[in-house]
């Protein structure tokens, strides 16, 4: 095969880490740009793969740093807003200006993440600052080989989202859960990943926008009850009404590490479910929830260190 040079935004993080792992498996010479070496340190030992220090909000650096490439993948996202960044310039802007180098550059493939149910007319500035990302690469679809995933939430081994949900569980006696009854379709991080890898090369997806989510429909009550059986715990959990699902989140926006949202309440009243099949395309059965998180949750529990003890041992 020939070895084609990829770059990608974001490729440091949950996601990326998984994508740049198969990408280096299956041969490809990789680029990790990032703002800072330290946070991709974990990827340098990686066959082909080279980690770039560039800030991807300057124009000129991002420029100069996707020289050469043959595909451009765009993972940067951010779940809340802050001082130093909007929703605005990680999700539509910056979307906007790489579509724009590439096709400066001839840089004909470029693959994008957004979100499920991302739209221009979502309850929340992440949905709709999403959708506003796509319908700017839709401006370059005719000089652009442009793919874009629309995943729900997506577990694995070092998510933000099932673990904390496993934080809430371990260390309160109860549990207050906003918005109990929204929905979720959640898919693995490595079918995440396989099907990026898939799209690569395959000319079936120019042009094409897909979603991805997993086997089986969660209410989140349900989630929080799937993580508490996995650790076999039990908590009392309290769903929230919609004022105090806000009023909480309103609180939560006041502590020094951001971990929930007035935003992403409003999000969360759009059900992240897919209305359509898992695309064919991909010849993937997307694995459920419960065959993968008890291989990283369990192993926090001290039932869990024991049974690593006994495996170190031969036991």
């Amino acid at each position: 095969m020939q070895l084609k040079k990829i770059c990608i935004l974001g490729g440091s993080g949950f996601v990326g880490s998984a994508i740049v792992a198969k990408l280096s498996a299956a041969g490809y010479l990789i680029n990790v740009l990032t703002r800072r070496y330290e946070s991709a340190k974990h990827l340098i030992l990686l066959p082909n793969v080279q980690v770039v220090e560039c800030n991807s909000f300057d124009y000129h650096a991002l420029n100069v740093a996707l020289r050469g490439a043959d595909v451009v993948i765009n993972l940067l996202g951010i779940l809340h807003q802050s001082r130093r960044l909007s929703f605005n310039a990680v999700h539509h802007q910056l979307p906007a200006q790489l579509a724009q180098i590439c096709e400066d550059l001839n840089i004909k493939r470029l693959i994008h993440m957004s979100s499920l149910r991302a739209d221009v007319n979502a309850p929340s500035q992440y949905l709709r600052s999403k959708a506003a990302g796509e319908l700017a690469l839709a401006a370059h679809r005719d000089k652009l080989n442009i793919t874009i995933f629309k995943p729900s939430v997506i577990f694995g081994r070092g998510d933000r989202f099932i673990n904390l949900l496993a934080g809430m569980v371990k260390f309160l006696p109860l549990v207050l859960l906003a918005k109990p009854n929204a929905r979720f379709q959640p898919i693995w991080v490595e079918d995440v990943a396989s099907c990026f890898v898939a799209s690569m090369e395959n000319d079936a997806t120019y042009g094409r926008t897909y979603a991805l989510a997993g086997p089986k429909v969660y209410t989140f009550r349900a989630l929080v009850q799937a993580v508490m059986t996995t650790l076999q715990v039990k908590r009392t959990l309290i769903g929230l009404n919609d004022a105090l699902s806000y009023a909480q989140a309103f609180a939560m926006e006041l502590l020094p590490v951001k971990i929930m949202s007035r935003d992403n309440i409003r999000s969360m009243e759009v059900d992240s479910v897919s209305d359509q099949p898992f695309p064919a395309v991909f010849k993937l059965t997307p694995t459920s929830l419960e065959a993968v998180i008890p291989q990283y949750l369990v192993d926090q529990t001290s039932r869990g260190a024991y049974d690593r003890f006994r495996r170190s041992a031969a036991r």
